[in-house]
């Protein structure tokens, strides 16, 4: 096997309701929905496949609807899937579908081989924990056991991720949004991992608070050489992050390739709304 990818995703697939591939005639793109009026199911994602390598980072975009949240929670473990492979390099050296693992084994992965950042902080992060806990709570899980050590590298990375180390000790619950998802940074870099997914990490922040914390993601994402997958509605997020993207449309990926060459020529009539309304 080649060592250019550090996750590799293949004919990923989630149906909701009836599990009849019937409902892939009757859905996707071309039919202009999601639902199949033959099953009543819904096709949120079916067939996608990429590649992500250690330092690059991938955008999915897409309305919402389009699937892009579906792929990133499957993938995670957050929801099972229908269908498809999913292989992390620092899992058996790619070879072992992750998506075989049994539930408790999915869930180890999320200690130290991946790591997720959410759109709603609080799915990543305990409000009525520290921010100091919060970190320590993901440095126990992967075998740390001296205090000091720990508080230590909580400190670190709180600096890193542009958190007052005077809050080190206040709850998560009384920081603004923006500092949470910080935090959430923070907390999601503890272990180093080699992949991580972020879901829509800037929606619902004030413009000027969006703008540093996509500074601070570029920045870390520069520094630690992680793959990264970039799940947005937003093209300004993933022009600023990301160099190659996927562009998903009624659960189907429509068209992919460098994300400048999107930006500035895109095929698909979904790509081409979709930066239409982004210049507009």
């Amino acid at each position: 096997m080649n060592n250019d990818w550090a996750l590799k995703v293949a004919s990923l697939g989630k149906i909701h309701g009836i599990t009849d591939l019937r409902a892939l005639e009757d859905t996707g793109p071309d039919i202009g929905t999601a639902k199949s009026a033959l099953t009543g199911s819904i096709v949120a994602a079916w067939d996608v496949g990429f590649e992500v390598a250690p330092g690059e980072a991938l955008g999915v975009i897409g309305e919402s609807g389009s699937g892009k949240s579906t792929v990133m929670r499957c993938i995670a473990g957050d929801q099972s899937s229908t269908a498809g492979e999913v292989y992390l390099r620092s899992v058996d050296n790619g070879r072992t579908n992750v998506l075989d693992l049994d539930p408790s084994s999915r869930r180890r992965l999320r200690v130290a081989d991946l790591a997720v950042v959410y759109q709603d902080p609080a799915e990543g992060l305990r409000l009525n924990v520290t921010a100091g806990g919060n970190i320590a709570e993901a440095l126990t899980a992967a075998g740390w056991r001296h205090f000091g050590r720990i508080r230590d590298r909580a400190a670190e990375l709180l600096e890193r991720t542009e958190v007052p180390l005077s809050r080190m000790d206040d709850l998560v619950g009384t920081f603004s949004g923006g500092m949470r998802q910080r935090v959430q940074l923070a907390k999601a870099l503890a272990n180093e991992p080699p992949v991580v997914l972020l879901d829509e990490p800037t929606t619902g922040l004030d413009a000027s608070v969006a703008a540093g914390v996509l500074d601070l993601i570029r920045n870390l994402l520069e520094e630690t050489g992680v793959a990264a997958v970039v799940v947005s509605h937003d093209f300004a997020v993933i022009e600023m992050l990301t160099t190659r993207c996927v562009v998903m449309n009624h659960g189907r990926i429509v068209e992919a390739g460098l994300t400048d060459r999107l930006l500035e020529d895109p095929h698909h009539p979904y790509s081409q709304r979709l930066v239409g309304a982004a210049r507009a």
